[in-house]
């Protein structure tokens, strides 16, 4: 197989510095996007300034605040990460057809090849570092290797900021020292199991037994094996599209009140209808997720009598599934969502007594310019409007849930 040439792009610290760029008044500050620290949620992204004391994305609000008092807390908005992120990947898709998004600030490019247009791959590298510089404002690291998972790993290494290349045949040398958490799809399960069986660096990993590796890991051992001997044969594809659509918020504060669970219900439930025909598609199945206060996580999902795509019938099956939960379990709700999935290209042939969802769809769509033009909280359903009391507003009116995915 002949040799390939592997890019993986990363923009550094993506929602802090998109903030940074809006408000230059944040630069060189320890800054955390993610929600405020009085309330509950995770850090979503920290600058560099803010990792210096031990911040990182995942990491509790409250446990951030406390390691660094003086960082400056931003709700963030998934809107103005998204803008950026598509001019990003436009910016990317001018250097190769071959392009893979991971998320809204990486991806993957198959460069093979490619040196003849550019000079060398390193100049091409440049040259993408210098436009997001130039046209975004922002800072993005890139590793290049034969494959993908060194790539990735030579991105992480050179950042912030950074180019690192891997020449072909130096993989094993470049991976065999760097500690195993180093590795993209060791968590920290993995990491501690590793541990215990005295692999500490990828060089280790590498030169263990393939039979005892797959005797502690299963299949997934085999993958081990070779991500950290530097093989790795996936090709780079386009994204394949979305299996499923989903919102989720966590409360500040637990919540009993059914009136404020369905207000919230319904405003998630627009949110995912208006996602589905964004994406020109029907779901044939809705599926509700509750976390109780006592961190009990349940999952309930119902099948559609036919694929919809309108908000009403998504908020309808997901209140019957509310009900029905709390019916059996009664302590406060800590986390709600809704979503769909089995999604499906439209093709339903409406009924002569099909009228009332027909209207209903035609209004859908008529809400749904309306908010493209206006912001998402310019119309309202008398449910939701109760919402106000409860959650944040970001500059245009609308609801910021304390969930970094769900500022969209």
């Amino acid at each position: 197989m002949a040799s390939r040439t592997i890019m993986h792009v990363d923009l550094d610290a993506f929602f802090v510095s998109v903030e940074q760029v809006l408000n230059p008044e944040l630069q060189g500050k320890p800054v955390v996007v993610g929600g405020r620290p009085d309330r509950r949620g995770v850090v979503a992204a920290a600058s560099y300034e803010a990792r210096a004391f031990g911040l990182h994305s995942g990491m509790p609000l409250a446990t951030a605040v406390r390691l660094c008092p003086q960082a400056i807390f931003i709700e963030g908005s998934f809107a103005r990460y998204r803008d950026a992120s598509k001019r990003f990947m436009a910016i990317l898709a001018d250097f190769s057809p071959f392009l893979e998004p991971m998320g809204l600030d990486e991806a993957y490019l198959d460069v093979t090849g490619f040196e003849s247009l550019h000079g060398s791959i390193h100049q091409m590298a440049r040259t993408i570092k210098q436009r997001v510089k130039d046209e975004l404002q922002l800072n993005a690291s890139i590793g290049i290797a034969v494959c993908k998972v060194v790539a990735k790993v030579a991105s992480d290494l050179s950042k912030p900021d950074g180019l690192l290349e891997i020449p072909p045949g130096e993989e094993q040398a470049f991976l065999a020292p760097l500690p195993i958490e180093k590795l993209p799809g060791i968590g920290k399960k993995t990491e501690q199991k590793l541990k215990g069986l005295g692999i500490k660096t990828l060089g280790q990993l590498a030169r263990m037994p393939l039979e005892a590796l797959k005797s502690h890991f299963g299949a997934f051992g085999e993958t081990l094996h070779r991500s950290a001997s530097g093989i790795d044969d996936r090709e780079v594809s386009p994204p394949t599209e979305a299996k499923s659509i989903s919102r989720e918020t966590t409360f500040d504060k637990d919540v009993t009140e059914r009136s404020t669970l369905e207000a919230t219900l319904r405003y998630l439930a627009e949110r995912v209808g208006n996602n589905l025909r964004r994406q020109g598609k029907q779901a044939k199945t809705v599926n509700l997720k509750l976390r109780y206060a006592d961190f009990t996580t349940i999952t309930r999902s119902r099948t559609l009598p036919q694929a919809s795509d309108t908000d009403h019938l998504i908020y309808d099956t997901g209140a019957t599934l509310l009900r029905r939960a709390l019916s059996t379990e009664r302590q406060p709700v800590r986390l709600i969502g809704i979503g769909v999935s089995n999604l499906v290209e439209p093709g339903r042939q409406l009924a002569m007594l099909d009228s009332r969802d027909q209207r209903q769809e035609q209004l859908n769509r008529a809400i749904d310019r309306i908010r493209d033009r206006y912001g998402f909280a310019a119309i309202q359903t008398g449910r939701t409007l109760r919402l106000r009391d409860i959650f944040p507003h970001d500059d245009g009116g609308d609801y910021t849930l304390p969930t970094p995915s769900l500022s969209r």
